[in-house]
């Protein structure tokens, strides 16, 4: 039985990682890959070194100039991304997170209106950076780069030039007192109705949600956790500082098809994923199953060790520790978070509707499956599930801290999920007109909808703005037919619309635009041409219809194999996809 770990509320990160050096000192933070040929070395960063190459970082930053300035760190998930991120945040240095996928363009701008002096890399970019230092456009003026490049400042030098400036009596860094209340973070939306967004977060903001997803969820220093979700996004950060607040030891994957193995390798038992992913594994170990024949065997075992349960006799992991290998072993936890629609796998902005199958199935083997929901601008977690917390189709109950709530009310008691508590962001950088349209009051009006029910938890219908209103007031939410529409096997992908309806113009008619597995439909239709596909799955869709009220029936199907428009986070474009919609049909 593992002992529960105290849990201790910071209103800042500085005194949050100091504690964790200190009561953790000897842990293993970090732990690095580095690969030379065929030889494999492993290198374990204490909560002791992490600090230290913290305040080494940051002193060379304030050496250079940079105290009460601007960094950026852009590259892929690393101990010295981490590092940087951090060394800003200890140092009153406001840290600009920036997404590696960004094109040049978008990368260069979002530099030019962060007002960044500093940018930290990775090697994979230099190609980029260096085009961008060219150019002149930015305000940066130093340049690191992870590895030791030609033309650019290198990390580990700054490393080793902050340790010998401190061991030569230099504490302006060390000593710097954070302000909580102070802009920390400037963090670009993902803009999928419009250019991007900066948000603005603070510390006690982000170290108030980290308690809070503390209390909610059990954490063990004991733990491995795997990062897998990329740093720039709020929930991959906030997430490492969760694992740095609860002691454990975080690695690194080295790739999407190395996932399993990089479980079984790492004795990963902590698991903050994307619905596809998850979805996907627990898929895999399904297939073997039934591969093997054992499907019948395994259905009355999880229905003999779910009678048990209810006996308190819990033997799960011990009936499914073949299953379990499968996930390397040790898995005891997943969280499932900050994803794109998947087949079985429901998504509104940040929310995550995970399948109840998926679900059940991970439960069922003794891992506790859990899922949230959040935005960039609640630093991230409005409200989660845990153990003791689930209720089929919602995302859990509020975080303690929030005060949450639903707004102008239909019918149905569904209406804009408006926020309120510390978490909220300050605003949008240089943008008080955005800012105004969702900062009421001290209300932050997230432009979800949903409801919350009699015993407090949380619902997610869709998105305010991707509502289609009829002409009869009924309102559409495109998300929950896109669920229905994407669990048909010949569909990849699907946006839901509303399309002028030519026989009406004052109403709209429910549209769908489906992007076909080419795949499955080869598979299953090898010699059907496009309009016979298109007929076979319109015939599906009436079916779903069949199952809906008559004003949600959708009534226009477009066939693609073009992939949808998103952002970099797998976001749909949807007014770009829409534009695309009507340009092609004239």
């Amino acid at each position: 039985m593992k002992k529960e770990q105290t849990i201790i509320k910071f209103d800042n990160i500085k005194d949050l990682l100091y504690h964790s050096a200190n009561t953790y000192a000897d842990n293993i933070a970090f732990t690095t890959k580095i690969k030379n040929g065929k030889e494999v070395e492993y290198i374990n960063h204490t909560y002791t070194n992490l600090l230290e190459d913290i305040n080494y970082f940051g002193t060379s930053l304030y050496k250079l100039g940079l105290q009460g300035k601007r960094s950026a760190v852009v590259g892929h998930n690393c101990y010295e991304w981490a590092v940087a991120h951090l060394s800003n945040l200890l140092g009153g240095i406001v840290s600009v997170p920036l997404d590696k996928g960004l094109q040049i363009g978008e990368l260069e701008d979002s530099l030019i209106r962060s007002e960044v002096e500093a940018i930290v890399f990775d090697e994979k970019l230099k190609d980029v950076i260096s085009e961008i230092k060219a150019s002149g456009k930015t305000n940066i003026k130093h340049f690191i780069c992870f590895s030791k490049v030609p033309g650019f400042l290198y990390f580990y030098d700054l490393i080793d030039d902050g340790k010998k400036a401190i061991e030569a009596g230099y504490s302006e860094y060390i000593n710097y007192k954070v302000n909580p209340s102070a802009m920390s973070i400037l963090l670009f939306t993902s803009g999928t109705t419009s250019k991007s967004k900066a948000v603005m977060l603070n510390q006690n903001g982000i170290a108030t949600n980290i308690y809070d997803m503390q209390l909610v969820e059990t954490f063990y220093s004991t733990d491995v956790n795997i990062a897998f979700l990329p740093y720039h996004h709020i929930f991959g950060s906030t997430g490492m500082l969760v694992m740095l607040a609860s002691g454990m030891k975080t690695v690194f994957p080295d790739g999407l098809r190395y996932i399993q193995q990089n479980l079984k390798e790492y004795k990963v038992s902590v698991f903050v994923g994307v619905p596809i992913l998850i979805d996907k594994m627990y898929s895999t170990i399904m297939k073997e199953v039934e591969k093997q024949g054992k499907t019948g065997l395994i259905n009355f075992m999880i229905k003999l060790s779910n009678f048990l349960l209810k006996l308190h006799i819990d033997i799960r992991r011990k009936v499914f520790k073949q299953l379990i290998d499968a996930l390397g072993g040790n898995m005891r936890f997943v969280i499932s978070g900050g994803a794109p629609l998947d087949k079985r796998v429901g998504k509104w902005f940040n929310s995550i509707a995970m399948d109840k199958n998926v679900i059940e199935g991970y439960n069922n083997f003794g891992i506790d499956t859990v899922q949230g929901y959040g935005l960039t601008e609640t630093s991230p977690v409005i409200s989660a599930e845990n153990d003791t917390c689930v209720k089929e189709g919602s995302v859990g109950i509020p975080m303690g801290s929030l005060d949450v709530k639903i707004n102008n009310k239909d019918a149905n008691g569904i209406g804009e999920i408006i926020v309120k508590g510390p978490n909220v962001m300050l605003g949008y950088y240089k943008n008080e007109e955005q800012t105004n349209e969702v900062l009421k009051d001290g209300w932050f009006h997230t432009g979800d909808l949903g409801y919350i029910d009699d015993d407090g938890y949380l619902f997610i219908t869709g998105r305010q703005k991707d509502l289609i209103v009829l002409k009869n007031g009924k309102k559409v939410f495109p998300e929950e037919l896109e669920i229905l529409i994407n669990r048909l096997d010949e569909v990849e992908e699907c946006f839901v619309y509303g399309l002028p309806d030519a026989q009406d113009s004052n109403d709209v008619k429910v549209s769908v635009e489906v992007v076909y597995n080419e795949t499955v439909t080869k598979s299953k239709y090898p010699n059907a041409t496009e309009q016979e596909l298109k007929d076979i799955i319109w015939n599906e869709i009436k079916e779903i219809n069949k199952t809906l009220p008559m004003y949600k029936y959708i009534k226009h199907l477009v066939l693609t194999k073009e992939p949808l428009i998103k952002t970099t986070t797998n976001k749909i474009k949807r007014n770009e996809e829409l534009k695309k919609i009507i340009e092609l049909e004239g």
